[in-house]
């Protein structure tokens, strides 16, 4: 587990009607629109620059990253406040890839929440290096109950003693007093298994194809011969 790069974000209120044009609008200031909610508060519409968003989203903990909210003061004489936030959702521009927009939510420091955290495997198996196995990965983020402060950027599992056949499940991955790991504890993370070739037999030199019956020829052999002395 490490610990999470932790950056301000600054929002900017929106008012106005919330539609296209209103997007379109701010994103040509080179901000994109967002929501934040959550935490008993009220939802409200701002404006945020996504360089920042992406940097958070590709930083070690992505999602997870909890960072300071700093939402400024609006022209209706909204007073300026910073909260906790993280982001839980976000949609890209399907060609481009860039952010059209996101949801933010308040997050209450001293009550626990549930994340999704990705799963890391470490090393190099024995099954893999002395045995020519394969090492799959099965089950890449697990979700977890913790504080807002416990959440970690990911999990190492350390595969370097898993051998062929061996199998490493949710009750193997480090557990803490601060982590409470939800679902199947017996579910499968990774595992080593035998790479297996399907070898398809040919026919072997020589061997005689099986005869194809052609259209039309409905007699047997040897009644065709017995017809032909008749004649």
């Amino acid at each position: 587990m490490t610990e999470r790069t932790i950056e301000a974000v600054v929002a900017k209120p929106r008012t106005g009607k919330f539609n296209k044009n209103n997007a379109r609008r701010v994103r040509v200031q080179g901000l994109i629109p967002a929501v934040v909610y959550g935490a008993g508060a009220q939802s409200m519409a701002v404006a945020v620059d996504p360089k920042v968003i992406t940097r958070i989203l590709y930083s070690d903990s992505g999602h997870n990253t909890i960072f300071d909210l700093h939402i400024e003061g609006s022209e209706t004489g909204q007073a300026a406040s910073t909260t906790k936030a993280m982001i839980v959702d976000w949609q890209n521009e399907p060609l481009k890839g860039t952010l059209l927009h996101i949801d933010l939510k308040r997050i209450a420091m001293d009550k626990v929440m549930r994340v999704s955290v990705p799963v890391q495997l470490v090393g190099v198996s024995k099954g893999v290096k002395n045995a020519g196995g394969i090492l799959s990965q099965v089950l890449h983020e697990v979700e977890v109950e913790c504080l807002p402060g416990d959440i970690p950027s990911h999990i190492d599992v350390d595969v370097t003693e898993l051998d062929l056949h061996g199998a490493i499940h949710v009750s193997d991955l480090p557990h803490s007093g601060k982590l409470k790991f939800l679902g199947d504890e017996g579910a499968m993370v990774a595992h080593v298994t035998v790479l297996r070739e399907e070898v398809v037999a040919e026919p072997a030199a020589g061997a005689a194809e099986p005869e194809v019956a052609k259209k039309g020829k409905t007699e047997a052999p040897a009644e065709a011969a017995a017809e032909k002395g008749k004649k």
